[in-house]
């Protein structure tokens, strides 16, 4: 079964909901964590916004990448810029992948704009994480 670590800064949004969708994607395949450079807790927003979509992450938690020291991912994948120029050498045999998701933490305006910036960002993450699955794990 491959492991696949998604890192963010805080891992509170953008790493929480690629975890959720990596999960739901590799149906099992896959052990999926995530973690931050930092730990701000999961946004419950971003948990909102997973709800909305059928994927239930309020049992997350958020960790700091140097609690999995040990464990040999397959897969890093780093969500943000800061968390990959923060963590840019990460041990073992793990393949890294990239991608800058917008924060939709920082999102400011009415709280529709707010819901729609997270329904936004999620999209974009949900599209990038199951092309992920589908071409690393084949599922």
């Amino acid at each position: 079964m491959k492991k696949i670590l998604v890192l963010c800064t805080g891992n509170s949004c953008r790493s929480q909901i690629a975890h959720g969708y990596l999960e739901h994607f590799s149906k099992g395949r896959a052990q999926v964590y995530s973690a931050g450079v930092e730990t701000h807790g999961v946004n419950p927003r971003a948990i909102a916004t997973m709800k909305e979509d059928g994927i239930d992450i309020s049992h997350h938690t958020s960790n700091n990448v140097l609690e999995y020291d040990g464990i040999d991912f397959d897969y890093v994948i780093t969500v943000c810029d800061n968390a990959r120029e923060r963590c840019p050498i990460f041990p073992g045999k793990a393949i890294k992948f990239h991608h800058n998701f917008p924060d939709p933490a920082k999102a400011k305006g009415t709280e529709a704009e707010v819901t729609a910036e997270f329904s936004r960002v999620r999209g974009m993450i949900k599209a990038y994480c199951q092309e992920f699955v589908r071409r690393e794990l084949g599922i």
